[in-house]
């Protein structure tokens, strides 16, 4: 396969700065263990705007709830499409697992068809309902399905940040994800990835992946504004941007609103 040529920008993100100034154990895999263990709060609602533009500039926007909560290691996330009607009352519910012998289980309702689809592992790098976001990106990543070499530190917003490369540990994993590497921003206080660059396996491109907006809520750091952008020979195709909005923790979610039936059922 031709390797695409990286371009300015990603030669720029990947400087590599001194690092024998650091403790020797801010090994690549530690710090991703740290970001592993790292508090994300349970029993979360939610509202979600989600923006598409398109190459041209030309937006459409989508309103969605959310709900997510934990069941022991594992984690359950539900989505619930709200607007515009030609979306409304569609449906995505995912079962993230923490064990790499476990794939993840996901599925979509689509009320026109009135009809549940499961993602299936192959198609799970596939855009999940048109954004620059794929059905994989809407789950965290498995520790032990990825190699981690440190590359060195940059800012972020005037923030510390570790850079660590990631790359599939075997290429099931990498047809899985749809990515060949990636390289990841950690800031250093608080232990959280706030930007990412992702090459894809196929087509030469690029997706870039910004946290502009960070909000601590009930204690919890939170990501409340996430853009992604799809690039390819410097030019933007598509981007996309997520706000979160009316976040809460600690909230009554009882484990039966992560089933097919309430998926099925709606808001």
């Amino acid at each position: 396969m031709k390797k695409s040529p990286l371009t300015p920008v990603v030669l720029a993100l990947l400087v590599l700065l001194p690092w024998a100034a650091h403790p020797a154990a801010n090994t690549a895999l530690e710090i991703m263990h740290r970001v592993d263990a790292r508090d994300e709060g349970d029993n979360r609602t939610a509202r979600l705007t989600m923006t598409l533009i398109d190459r041209n500039g030309r937006e459409r926007t989508r309103s969605l709830e959310t709900f997510f909560k934990y069941r022991g290691r594992d984690r359950l996330n539900l989505m619930f499409f709200l607007a515009p009607a030609n979306v409304r009352n569609t449906g995505f519910l995912t079962y993230d697992y923490r064990t790499p012998e476990q794939d993840d289980d996901q599925w979509l309702y689509l009320p026109e068809l009135h009809k549940t689809k499961r993602i299936a592992s192959a198609n799970k790098s596939q855009s999940f309902m048109g954004t620059d976001f794929s059905y994989v990106d809407m789950t965290r990543r498995v520790l032990e399905e990825w190699n981690y070499k440190l590359l060195g530190e940059r800012e972020v917003r005037g923030k510390k940040a570790w850079l660590v490369e990631a790359t599939p540990a075997s290429r099931i994993v990498e047809r899985r994800y749809g990515y060949s590497k990636s390289v990841l921003f950690v800031r250093q206080d608080i232990h959280m990835v706030v930007r990412a660059v992702h090459w894809l396996s196929e087509g030469g491109r690029l997706k870039y992946l910004d946290i502009k907006a960070l909000k601590r809520i009930d204690g919890i750091w939170t990501a409340t504004e996430l853009d992604m952008r799809t690039v390819r020979n410097k030019e933007t195709l598509h981007r996309t941007v997520m706000r979160f909005e009316d976040v809460r923790y600690g909230q009554d979610l009882d484990e039966g609103l992560f089933s097919l039936r309430q998926l099925e059922k709606g808001t």
